[in-house]
């Protein structure tokens, strides 16, 4: 399954997100993260029209993550949202998807992913 990691750049993605869901998804999904150095310069909007699902963290506010999830429901591709416990989200994300969920361990949201990935 192609799928594509939507998140603010304003907090660390490399220690938070990417470290952890490479270890969990890349050997069973083709895993796009945006601000990897190897797809420095690539067309996100492409990739994202093209994948399966959209995953998005959303525990930060950031425009550019809004323009993304935009593409997204656009081109009906699925968004999955979530967020870290005790954060709160925009309330506008209940208009492009149904699934936003928090959590409150790297674990959790692991299990919670695999879930709605299956």
């Amino acid at each position: 399954m192609k799928l594509y990691l939507s998140h603010a750049s304003s907090f660390d993605n490399q220690t938070e997100l990417y470290d952890l869901l490479k270890k969990a998804l890349a050997g069973d999904h083709d895993l796009y993260l945006p601000h990897d150095l190897e797809n420095d310069g690539k067309n996100s909007k492409q990739i994202i029209t093209s994948s399966d699902f959209v995953l998005a963290e959303v525990s930060y506010p950031s425009t550019g993550q809004g323009i993304e999830l935009g593409w997204a429901e656009a081109a009906g591709v699925p968004i999955v949202c979530f967020y870290k416990e005790g954060m709160h989200p925009s309330n506008a994300l209940q208009h492009l998807t149904s699934t936003i969920f928090p959590y409150t361990t790297p674990e959790e949201l692991i299990t919670k992913l695999a879930q709605y990935l299956s």
